[in-house]
């Protein structure tokens, strides 16, 4: 509770440094704020928040490490669509630098843009019939009656929702098979129950099943990095290690 306090304290800190460079905040407060914010070891990543005059060429960014805000220039980055949410001013960015400009941002992730609930359809298959060969099992499907089929193929809407407090759930699908399910002709792809998440240089982080950081089984927890190839305000496109999922927001 008082972690969720203090950086609760240090985003207002920051966003009015941001805001305003007439009036200074007490440095000393400041400081104190910022201090709290610790990369994970190995992380090369800069976090901090847009400031005024963030433009599509140049960005603003006040860093939780503290100090006054930097410029950078994002222009390549923004040709070859690597800002990840259009920063506004107060966003919590995720900003990776080019190693040999310091310059330069490579890419941008708008991190207050990604929190929320993100859905999509998950769309069934026919189940496979171990017992039937392929042929039995493809004229089975054909005496199928179109209206059954298209009853049988409707999808389901899954979500997964990212937290303000790191931590993440997954809405859809089944947790328990039952014999209904199992005599079902078709089936819907499992969904993974994260349940923490993160970024690390510029990755989407995503834990399954955990209790603070362990596995509900007790072993290492699953944990899923993933790619952000596009992060608009009411669109989402992920790339998983196996496939692409894209996510709708609601209004």
């Amino acid at each position: 509770m008082k972690k969720l306090f203090f950086l609760t304290f240090a985003a207002a800190v920051l966003t009015a440094s941001c805001g305003s460079k007439q009036q200074q905040p007490n440095h000393d407060y400041a400081d104190d704020a910022i201090s709290l914010h610790k990369n994970l070891p190995g992380d090369s990543a800069l976090y901090g928040l847009a400031c005024d005059g963030c433009t599509d060429s140049v960005l603003v960014f006040l860093p939780y490490s503290g100090g006054d805000p930097d410029t950078f220039d994002i222009i390549d980055a923004f040709q070859q669509h690597r800002i990840y949410g259009r920063p506004h001013i107060g966003d919590e960015l995720a900003v990776i630098l080019n190693p040999e400009d310091h310059d330069e941002a490579l890419s941008v992730v708008n991190m207050e843009m990604l929190k929320g609930e993100w859905n999509y359809m998950a769309y069934p298959k026919m189940r496979t019939l171990d017992h039937l060969t392929r042929r039995m099992q493809r004229r089975m499907i054909e005496r199928i009656p179109d209206s059954v089929r298209q009853l049988m193929m409707k999808p389901r809407e899954y979500s997964l929702k990212l937290k303000r407090d790191f931590t993440a759930s997954a809405r859809g699908g089944m947790r328990r098979q039952t014999t209904t399910d199992d005599m079902s002709p078709v089936v819907f792809p499992k969904i993974k129950r994260y349940t923490d998440w993160h970024f690390y240089n510029g990755l989407l982080i995503l834990k399954a099943d955990t209790v603070a950081g362990i596995s509900q089984k007790g072993d290492l927890p699953e944990i899923d990095t993933v790619r952000i190839r596009l992060l608009r305000r009411d669109s989402l496109v992920l790339e998983f290690s196996d496939h692409v999922q894209e996510y709708y927001r609601k209004p």
